[in-house]
């Protein structure tokens, strides 16, 4: 989705992406169902970076739109169980079991209501009043795999001044800082904790800053999506 998408649909938003490559297999995806005033997005980490991971995200993005735009289901959980058949059946025509896939953490907005699910991928929140809170993915991509379970389902209720993110690992798992190591996940939580408060824009220019401050000298590791919506 483009930037004045985004915006005409939320008011107080940013996206960082950085992909690694010219192409990237991170993609952040965006519909509205004007029918239900729904507005679903997603963050998506498909298998690899660059061009194999383009083209497998293009399979995702494809599949996301069949069945949120054509299907018209909107219910988070459901989105990943139908778009995962569709996944597994367009790579299994290749005759052989292919593991391709994505991580994500989707999210359908009614109002002030949330409704997620996620696949290895769940979404943070900043409560304005009661700090970081995390609403955990199942721990199963979409895509093929020995056993194959229903997504879960969280449903939340936005206050004014709380904050959802939604992100891949690429931001987390940089190397860089005076000992070559990763950044960490609990390091980007207290990082979003503290600047939740400040400006969407600005957010933003924290998140690259840092990011490229603990990078420095280092060869960027893999795409980084970061996505934030202040309610």
């Amino acid at each position: 989705p483009s930037s004045e998408t985004l915006t005409q649909h939320f008011s107080s938003h940013f996206t960082l992406f950085k992909p690694k490559d010219v192409v990237s297999g991170d993609f952040y995806w965006f519909e509205y169902d004007e029918a239900s005033n729904t507005k679903v997005i997603a963050v998506a980490d498909c298998t690899g970076h660059g061009v194999p991971g383009a083209l497998v995200s293009i399979v995702c993005s494809n599949a996301l739109n069949k069945v949120v735009k054509e299907l018209q289901i909107l219910e988070p959980a459901e989105i990943l169980n139908n778009t995962r058949e569709i996944i597994i059946d367009t790579f299994n025509k290749k005759g052989k079991e292919v593991r391709d896939g994505m991580d994500i953490t989707i999210c359908s907005i009614k109002n002030n209501e949330v409704k997620t699910a996620g696949a290895n991928n769940g979404l943070w929140v900043v409560e304005a009043n009661k700090g970081f809170k995390e609403y955990k993915a199942d721990r199963q991509p979409v895509g093929w795999q020995e056993v194959l379970k229903p997504f879960s389902q969280h449903t939340l209720m936005m206050q004014e001044g709380d904050t959802l993110y939604m992100l891949t690992d690429g931001f987390q798992d940089q190397f860089g800082g005076p000992k070559n190591k990763k950044f960490k996940k609990a390091t980007l939580k207290e990082l979003l904790t503290r600047i939740a408060a400040k400006p969407h824009i600005k957010q933003k220019e924290v998140l690259d800053y840092e990011f490229e401050k603990w990078r420095g000298d280092q060869e960027q590791v893999d795409d980084v999506c970061l996505i934030g919506i202040g309610f």
